[in-house]
């Protein structure tokens, strides 16, 4: 091992334990799919069960296994807690990055550290790498599998082919037939654009589809086999009906992933659009004689960044998460300009004044961040004038920096200096608003606190994320009265104070208490007797 790949493996391990790894578990688990995948993957370890997923005993056919068996493997090594959780998509991540540097180390060398720190360092990236959820392990699988297809048709060495149908089969059991058919268009589209429709023929190869046939069918086989109802529930419901209708609830625009994947690619968005122009403006120019391999990539590149946008753009139901896949590409395809630019000796100085305001701009949500969960806005006055002089120190610094001689081979050091700076910043002044106000943690700690024996759970008004932020932290099924599930037994209750009558209504005749009131979410809490007592009294 050369002195170059040590100094490149403490650089790849530094940065992704950071952002990904370091302080983890400082805020509980937030939103309601965080909780609820981890307690899915909860009940599959405490029964044993690798097959059917379930949500308080009963089957939970949403989505395929992949995160509920990586979450299942942490949970025997580290106990079931919500950093555990977390900790399949920071692997899931820190895999992706290591992928993108090794594919630049054999095919794209002399920018493989700046391709996979670019990779880490993107906004969409660090935040999924953070969440309990499977986005990441579908990210990774298909990002793994694009660029083992590249390796294939640059090499032609089919160990490369049968790994791109091996990593279709994992996203196929990270989130359903989305990635190998996603994969599909963005092969499709490329070969159109560079009139090698061959290609799409030589990549169907008999053992790399039976290879993803061995891989990614025998779950879906086993859990049909033992729930009749999954091929409805997921294919039917959770995919076609996701995507051609609102059955969901999450309407958007059809320009809604313009802004998330601008968002998602901070603080890179500058020179990847510059990146994304100039490949297009070179394929204009070229594309009536032969496409050279090195525009070919690019090329590549940017069909990958666009066609998952377009094709979500389509759905109606959008989330963001979904085009996580598509941010990778971004970074392939910035690094792969830079390889083309480093030796450049001029560079637009508006280029680096916008990259720099841009780079240097997410300091301020993020020093910020606790008024702005607090109070749902940023503040005026001190704290305003801190955060923005801080955020001007930096820009300076990067537009100096980069219009110097250095120019384009200090990008890499001086954009994630803010990016560093601002992870920091949250992870030092934000998790305890962020933990108080968006998780259900403190509030479940306080119900502990309260009880003298654990006891059933119900909610009454209350929003799905403390629904499921309770089912997780309790471990418990929780009741909601709204729908006429009133536990007999002895029970608490959490309750929104506007729902007080009809708290009052579903417990009369029984004798209530009310323990408290968790001020950071504007909940009430309650001790009802069972229904037994309150009719022997």
């Amino acid at each position: 091992m050369t002195n170059r790949t040590r100094t490149d493996i403490l650089l790849l391990a530094g940065f992704c334990t950071f952002l990904f790894f370091y302080g983890i578990g400082q805020f509980g688990l937030i939103g309601a799919d965080e909780p609820r995948y981890a307690q899915v993957a909860r009940e599959m370890l405490n029964r044993g069960d690798w097959i059917t997923p379930t949500l308080g005993g009963q089957p939970w056919l949403e989505k395929p296994p992949l995160y509920y068996w990586q979450a299942m493997l942490v949970y025997s090594v580290l106990g079931v807690n919500d950093a555990a959780a977390r900790i399949p998509s920071a692997i899931n991540a820190t895999l992706l990055v290591v992928a993108v540097y090794l594919f630049f180390r054999k095919f794209r060398r002399g920018v493989e550290v700046d391709a996979a720190l670019i990779t880490a360092s993107c906004a969409g990236i660090i935040g999924y790498a953070r969440a309990a959820s499977m986005d990441m392990s579908l990210a990774t699988s298909f990002v793994i599998g694009l660029l083992a297809w590249w390796a294939w048709r640059e090499s032609d060495r089919k160990i490369y082919l049968a790994a791109f149908y091996g990593c279709m089969a994992l996203g196929m059991l990270a989130k359903g037939p989305v990635a190998p058919f996603l994969a599909a268009l963005v092969i499709v589209v490329f070969a159109g654009v560079v009139r090698d429709m061959r290609v799409i023929v030589r990549t169907m190869w008999l053992p790399g589809i039976l290879l993803f046939c061995v891989i990614g069918l025998p779950w879906y086989l086993a859990v049909q086999l033992r729930n009749p109802q999954f091929f409805r529930e997921f294919i039917l419901e959770h995919n076609l009906a996701r995507f051609s209708s609102n059955l969901y609830h999450h309407p958007e625009p059809f320009w809604y992933y313009i802004p998330v994947i601008g968002l998602a690619i901070i603080p890179w968005i500058v020179f990847v659009l510059s990146a994304f122009a100039e490949s297009i403006r070179t394929w204009r120019a070229e594309r009536s004689s032969n496409i050279d391999s090195e525009l070919q990539f690019r090329i590549f590149a940017c069909c990958w960044l666009i066609v998952p946008v377009l094709f979500f753009s389509i759905s109606q139901s959008k989330l963001p998460g979904y085009i996580l896949p598509a941010v990778p590409a971004a970074a392939v395809l910035l690094a792969d300009y830079l390889r083309q630019h480093f030796d450049e000796s001029t560079i637009s100085k508006w280029l680096v004044v916008v990259h720099a305001v841009i780079a240097a701009a997410p300091i301020v949500p993020a020093i910020l961040i606790g008024y702005a969960i607090a109070d749902h806005r940023l503040p005026a006055g001190r704290p305003m004038l801190i955060a923005l002089s801080i955020a001007f120190i930096l820009c300076a610094a990067i537009a100096v920096t980069l219009v110097s001689r250095m120019h384009l081979r200090m990008l890499r050091f001086v954009t994630l200096i803010p990016v560093v700076l601002a992870v920091a910043a949250v992870l030092k002044l934000g998790t305890g608003i962020i933990d108080q106000k968006l998780s259900t943690r403190p509030l479940a700690n306080e119900l502990s606190s309260v009880e003298t024996h654990k006891l059933p759970i119900a909610v009454c008004g209350v929003s799905r994320e403390i629904e499921y932020g309770l089912t997780f932290y309790r471990d418990q099924v929780v009741a909601r009265y709204e729908t006429g599930s009133v536990p007999s037994a002895e029970h608490l209750l959490v309750a929104l104070p506007a729902w007080k009558e009809n708290v009052i209504q579903q417990t009369a005749g029984r004798r209530i208490s009310l323990l408290g009131r968790y001020g950071p979410q504007d909940l009430d809490y309650y001790w009802v007797a069972s229904s037994a007592s309150a009719s022997a009294h």
